[in-house]
């Protein structure tokens, strides 16, 4: 029998004596993360990690010949391609719910440094690292393993550390030292691309470009700085499960490994890595007031035999205290609201509570 038809017959639960939820307690209590795993000399995945046979990744060499991730160029946003790159962004906030940007004005050199620091960190020793690690969402700064380790019926191959703005500026001092200089200088770039992205995208949505600012709708940030090392089983698990993300918008910076795949026309299509480019998607926040207008579409990670892997997702997200339903202006009598009234705290907490399962989360919200 294969490795994988084994691993099948324990994941439909014919191991009786299996207790899956003590193996993940075990593991988490490590504090050490895949990268522990990995560093402990494994050559089989634990079971935790493998994912049913039929959601597992199938090589598909056409569909990224066929299909390329929208390139937008941001050069003279001020002024003299404005229009241009307005247009764009619309375009492909509508068709595929993911663009790249290049010449967006935020230093290479800072976009480097900060790939750089996030590997550098997760490659400490254990002992230094642990005293980061946390499940506790009130915590501003943590590292862990998968933040839906608890109620995923399968893990995922990576590590994060998470560094949460949501209820406002956070002091660097509190940042692990060996990061935390390149993160200080990356918020700073990152939060004027924000701004920016915000005016374009209103516009984009035929509106005001201070619209989405003044309905707080990218109010504050979450970054995530994923690290994903070598599996020594890439075909049985993944980097990031299939989803959406619950934000208005996600700022995405990739190394140059790749992996990303996005979910377009039923097909998974690679986003192939730009040094120096970043990744926009559209989140389900965005969808939710656009009332469909601008997509939120399903990504992936694929587990990789080369890496390791680094990214940083910067997920833009709306006032929390503030509730919101679809914009009047995309809403008529022949297109009703298709969303009910939510906030961002009611969102993520459904979001949470499913875990990356393969599931959108949008749906539950659909009137």
């Amino acid at each position: 029998m294969s490795r994988i038809m084994e691993e099948q017959v324990l994941l439909f639960g014919e191991d009786v004596n299996y207790d899956r939820a003590k193996e993940v307690k075990e593991f988490d209590e490590t504090k050490a993360g895949v990268k522990g795993l990995l560093d402990s000399g494994i050559v089989k995945l634990p079971r935790i990690f493998i994912h049913p046979k039929e959601s597992l990744p199938k090589y598909d060499a056409t569909s990224s010949c066929l299909f390329h991730v929208p390139v937008i160029d941001f050069t003279g946003y001020e002024k003299c391609r404005r229009l241009e790159i307005i247009n764009e962004i619309k375009e492909a906030s509508e068709t595929w719910g993911f663009f790249q940007m290049v010449n967006h004005g935020v230093p290479v050199c800072v976009m480097d440094e900060m790939l750089k620091v996030i590997k550098v960190f997760h490659e400490q020793p254990r002992e230094v690292k642990k005293e980061w690690y946390s499940r506790d969402h009130k915590m501003k700064v943590r590292y862990f393993c998968n933040g839906d380790l608890l109620v995923a019926k399968a893990a995922n191959w990576r590590d994060t550390i998470m560094f949460d703005f949501q209820d406002g500026p956070l002091d660097p001092q509190g940042y692990p030292l060996v990061c935390r200089e390149a993160v200080n200088k990356y918020m700073e770039h990152i939060l004027k691309l924000k701004e920016l992205l915000s005016e374009l995208m209103s516009e984009a949505l035929g509106l005001k470009k201070d619209y989405l600012t003044n309905i707080e709708c990218m109010k504050s940030e979450t970054v995530v700085c994923h690290y994903y090392p070598v599996c020594p089983e890439p075909d049985l698990t993944f980097g990031t499960t299939k989803h959406s993300d619950p934000s208005s918008l996600t700022i995405l910076l990739q190394d140059t490994i790749g992996g990303l795949q996005v979910l377009h026309q039923n097909r998974w299509v690679n986003v192939n890595p730009i040094h120096g480019a970043f990744v926009a998607n559209i989140g389900d926040f965005m969808q939710l007031i656009s009332n469909d207008k601008f997509k939120s579409v399903e990504h992936r990670v694929v587990a990789g035999s080369v890496g390791p892997r680094a990214s940083v997702a910067c997920h833009v997200y709306p006032n929390a205290f503030q509730k919101y339903r679809p914009i009047e202006e995309f809403t008529s009598d022949e297109n009703p609201a298709k969303y009910r009234e939510t906030n961002i705290t009611e969102y993520l907490t459904h979001f949470r509570s499913k875990g990356l399962d393969g599931y959108k989360a949008l749906p539950y919200f659909r009137l």
